[in-house]
């Protein structure tokens, strides 16, 4: 297996956990981090990379800065041309004010969508915060404008971690 596929096990061995108690932000990946009781996805990030032993990921626990190390690295791929791989690093902005979160994906749809798991999110379908849900799940997301399903895009680019085989 390539790291990529690693850290994607990693978070995927992860799906359905949530913080605890509820809307407290409380979790191992905050506390690994040492930002327990704070937003948690970008926490949820780094844990999963050390947990494979991957130390070249930015870090993404306060996730305009993830972006901003991804972009000074030559790392960032704008959304609408990206061609996202599985590993990426998805970074999503839902309140037009800015990166507030962040995701893995897992899979590029081929239609204008990726599949990620992402920390501290709601179930698709449920109701709650997209950016501070306190849950790991499976999201199906838009990252081009012109997506086949007509979802709005939330993800404002992708950073690609320098993975080795």
């Amino acid at each position: 297996m390539t790291q990529a596929a690693d850290f994607i096990a990693k978070a995927n061995s992860q799906l359905g956990v949530k913080e605890s108690p509820a809307n407290s932000n409380k979790t191992i990946y905050g506390k690994f981090t040492g930002h327990d009781g704070q937003p948690w996805c970008g926490s949820f990030v780094m844990w999963c990379a050390a947990q494979i032993g991957f130390k070249g990921m930015p870090n993404c626990v306060y996730t305009p800065s993830g972006a901003t190390l991804f972009q000074g690295q030559g790392q960032w791929l704008n959304h609408e041309t990206a061609k996202p791989q599985p590993g990426d690093i998805a970074f999503f902005n839902f309140d037009g004010k800015g990166i507030e979160h962040v995701g893995i994906v897992v899979k590029d749809n081929g239609d204008g969508t990726v599949t990620t798991i992402e920390g501290n999110t709601t179930p698709d379908g449920s109701t709650g915060s997209e950016a501070n849900g306190g849950e790991v799940c499976f999201k199906t997301r838009a990252y081009q404008t012109a997506n086949k399903r007509k979802m709005v895009v939330f993800i404002v680019g992708f950073g690609r971690p320098k993975w080795t085989n």
